[in-house]
């Protein structure tokens, strides 16, 4: 099934209406760079931005819904996870975009569904998803330039700084790690042979 199935100047107009106007453009930042990045690494450009448009479509349901979408999913959901906020509108988002929007392409839902956290063994398309969101235009934290070079330099070694980007913060803020994320890192790490 084309890309062009799902749609995404209806998803836009969806996302306009339930995201407040920062998270719109946060979106529409994220697809964009999607795009580039799907360009750059051999993705499919449109696929890609469908994903990123749509990461973050949960993100500003209360609390209540999105933990109710979380455990009404199926989707494996460690403990570190479940008590975790920030975390629940990624998995939210891929249950809804599934199940209301009637994607089925399991790798938009991955993308979506791992682009807090990351795993190990992510495809090229969960990759540029969870990339594009720390690099998007509308990033500025201390080092985002320092960022984008390696995201644009090498994807392995953009990943593995991205892990250890993504770990620092938690520990900064006293937060819980998933396993998959701890897995992700370990992944990366083997793989550039650190």
């Amino acid at each position: 099934m084309s890309i062009l199935f799902y749609n995404p100047d209806e998803k836009k107009k969806y996302l306009k209406e339930n995201l407040s106007q920062k998270r719109y453009q946060h979106s529409l930042n994220v697809a964009s760079e999607c795009r580039k990045l799907a360009e750059k690494y051999g993705e499919d450009p449109d696929k890609a931005y469908f994903a990123g448009l749509l990461h973050d479509v949960c993100k500003e349901l209360s609390g209540e819904k999105q933990k109710a979408l979380v455990l009404e999913s199926g989707f494996a959901v460690c403990r570190e996870e479940l008590e975790t906020r920030s975390l629940w509108h990624a998995i939210a988002g891929a249950y809804f975009v599934k199940n209301v929007f009637g994607v089925e392409d399991i790798d938009i839902i991955n993308s979506i569904r791992f682009h807090t956290v990351g795993r190990a063994g992510m495809t090229r398309l969960e990759e540029i998803v969870y990339l594009a969101d720390l690099i998007s235009a509308d990033r500025t934290y201390k080092d985002v330039d320092k960022m984008r070079k390696f995201v644009y330099n090498d994807l392995n070694e953009a990943m593995l700084e991205a892990f250890r980007f993504s770990i620092k913060s938690v520990i900064k803020k006293e937060g819980m790690i998933p396993l998959c994320t701890v897995e992700g890192y370990n992944f990366y790490s083997r793989l550039l042979g650190d």
